[in-house]
């Protein structure tokens, strides 16, 4: 069954409060193999204009991805998560995250098509501090292959 047209620009609650930690930072540095340090030592996050340790761009996908589900916990959403496949993801950083940020996902359908008998669902999330300064929009889109 065709995703339904009408989702395009529902916009569903904000997350719960996410704060960055220096060590989920080096974690996920560690993780991607990235050795630079202003992942992991303050100083040289200092040096290089930041006020503490920074993450990797795609550090978003922490928040982003939890972010993400609850449009897939959408009932008229109803999109067969059996078949997906992650067809694209995009970010778009305002400012580095950084150690002691607050950060609130908040998550909206942005497109959705059918193409070729698949359905295609685009999320986008919109990463802010707890203030409402905006940090990064990162951009999904999942493909349910032959749902259409």
């Amino acid at each position: 069954m065709a995703l339904d047209a009408g989702l395009v620009g529902r916009s569903y609650p904000p997350s719960s409060p996410y704060e960055v930690g220096r060590e989920k930072i080096a974690e996920f540095a560690r993780a991607l193999g990235d050795p630079d340090p202003v992942y992991v030592d303050v100083e040289a996050a200092r040096a290089a204009g930041h006020p503490d340790v920074i993450a990797p761009p795609t550090f978003a996908i922490v928040l982003s991805l939890g972010a993400g589900e609850v449009v897939l916990a959408d009932p008229e959403v109803s999109i067969d998560y059996s078949r997906v496949v992650h067809g694209e993801q995009r970010f778009v950083h305002h400012r580095p995250i950084r150690a002691g940020d607050r950060l609130v996902a908040t998550a909206s359908v942005e497109a959705v098509r059918s193409v070729a008998g698949n359905d295609m669902l685009t999320t986008r999330v919109d990463l802010t501090t707890t203030d409402g300064e905006p940090v990064c929009r990162t951009s999904s889109m999942l493909v349910a292959r032959g749902t259409a």
